[in-house]
């Protein structure tokens, strides 16, 4: 067998074993939704059932708490995302020594970790009397969330050919058209993919949302603690629906994509 013939198969074996460890618990989840147990579980099957999606549609508080993360994650993304633009473009403009100073800095939010973060987020902001809640959990969750938004149009940023903005500068454009016109479209990749990225950190965040929430409780902290009074499959339920609405829409992205490619041939 020719070694090209090897590694095309162990190539395929690697992929399904990754796919194979990737979706079993999603199925395993899914199927948990239809089971008649009381109990988040696929085995023993006590026969097939639609009730936790009616348990679901009844849980008020785990709808109150999918309302208080999508308002957070809406609030870090307003506040990251252009924070971590603004920090990307000074750290490209940043030569020498110090360059590796001041990523350095910027990077250490990512490096600490989400309990101590919340609890300086806490302490600090209890001088100015901001308690805890909704906005120090946005607070909080930006400190780190913003870093990833760096990296991203930081990545992007350092394949930029700089003499295009030069060009549109020496032509009479002033810096905030050649931003607006230049920079920003050629960025607009690396800020989609960040806003999508800073969106699901903050949805799924918990070390540190839980030392700022205060009365706020948001949905990860929420089934938290369901874990420890008594989970129900209606977590389940709940994840099975997130789960398709996230297919769907990938699957309309990539139809929309492939007609726009087909369209520009």
């Amino acid at each position: 067998m020719k070694s090209e013939t090897i590694m095309r198969w162990g190539v395929r074996f690697y992929i399904g074993v990754f796919f194979l460890y990737l979706f079993t618990p999603l199925i395993i989840m899914g199927l948990a939704t239809f089971n008649n147990s009381r109990f988040p579980t696929v085995s023993p099957w006590s026969g097939f059932t639609l009730k936790w999606f009616s348990a679901l549609a009844q849980d008020d508080n785990m709808w109150h708490a999918l309302w208080i993360s999508l308002i957070v994650a809406v609030g870090v993304l307003l506040v990251a995302v252009p924070i971590g633009i603004c920090c990307a473009l000074f750290l490209s403009t940043v030569h020498g020594k110090g360059k590796t100073l001041v990523y350095s800095i910027m990077m250490s939010p990512l490096l600490t970790p989400g309990v101590i973060i919340g609890i300086s987020t806490l302490i600090f902001w209890q001088r100015f009397h901001v308690t805890g809640g909704i906005v120090l959990t946005v607070i909080a969750q930006t400190t780190f969330i913003a870093a990833y938004v760096m990296l991203m149009v930081l990545a992007r940023l350092q394949r930029f050919d700089r003499t295009l903005e030069n060009a549109a500068l020496s032509l009479g454009a002033t810096q905030w058209q050649a931003f607006r016109r230049i920079l920003l479209p050629y960025l607009k990749p690396a800020i989609i993919s960040a806003a999508g990225i800073a969106f699901l950190q903050s949805f799924e965040n918990y070390n540190t949302t839980l030392f700022v929430k205060g009365y706020d409780t948001t949905l990860t902290v929420y089934i938290a603690s369901k874990v420890r009074t008594g989970l129900t499959p209606a977590v389940n339920a709940l994840g099975l629906v997130m789960i398709s609405i996230t297919v769907i829409l990938a699957i309309v992205y990539e139809i929309k994509r492939r007609r726009e490619q087909s369209t520009r041939s």
